[in-house]
C-alpha cells in the first residue's frame, strides 16, 4: 500500500494540481484586493458613494447604521452587499482565467510542430518506388509483382 501511495503521489498530475491550488490561493488574494481596493471604490463613487459591502437588512427588525454595528449588536442580518462583492469577484476571476487560458491556447497553437519533410534519402527512395510502379504497370502497394509469385 505504501508503494501504491508513493506511485500515486509522484505522478505529475498530483504535483501539478497542488501547484495549481497554491497559485490559485495566491491569485485569490490578488483578485480580492483588486475588487475591494481598486474596483469597488470607483464603482461606489460613480453610484453616489455606495459601499456594497455595507448593504444588508436586519432580520431582527432593528435599524443599524452599518453592518459592523448590526454585527456588534448580535443582530441576524442578510448581507447581500457582500454577496454582490463576491459575484463581482467571481466575474473578475473568471475573466482573468479566461484571458490566461486564451493566451496559453494561443501559445500552444504557435508551438505546434510543422510537419517535417522526409530526409532526402527517403524522397529519393519514394521516387524510385514510384518509377518502378509506373514501369510495372501501376501495381498498387501491398500487392506483390507477378514475378515474385514464380518459383524457379
Amino acid at each position: 500500500m505504501l508503494e501504491e501511495f508513493k506511485k500515486f503521489i509522484s505522478r505529475g498530475n498530483v504535483v501539478e494540481l497542488a501547484v495549481g491550488i497554491i497559485i490559485g490561493a495566491a491569485f485569490t488574494g490578488i483578485v480580492n484586493s483588486l475588487v475591494k481596493d481598486v474596483l469597488m471604490p470607483p464603482i461606489g463613487w460613480i453610484m453616489g458613494g455606495i459601499d456594497f459591502s455595507n448593504y444588508f437588512f436586519s432580520l431582527s427588525g432593528g435599524h443599524y447604521d452599518s453592518l459592523q454595528a448590526a454585527e456588534a449588536a448580535g443582530a441576524a442580518t442578510v448581507n447581500y452587499g457582500r454577496f454582490i462583492n463576491a459575484c463581482i469577484n467571481f466575474l473578475i476571476v473568471s475573466g482573468a482565467l479566461f484571458m490566461i487560458v486564451r493566451q496559453v491556447n494561443r501559445l500552444h497553437i504557435l508551438h505546434k510542430e510543422v510537419p517535417k519533410t522526409p530526409p532526402r534519402q527517403e524522397q529519393l527512395l519514394e521516387e524510385i518506388r514510384d518509377a518502378l510502379r509506373a514501369q510495372s504497370g501501376g501495381a498498387q502497394s501491398g500487392t506483390r509483382p507477378p514475378s515474385a509469385d514464380r518459383t524457379s
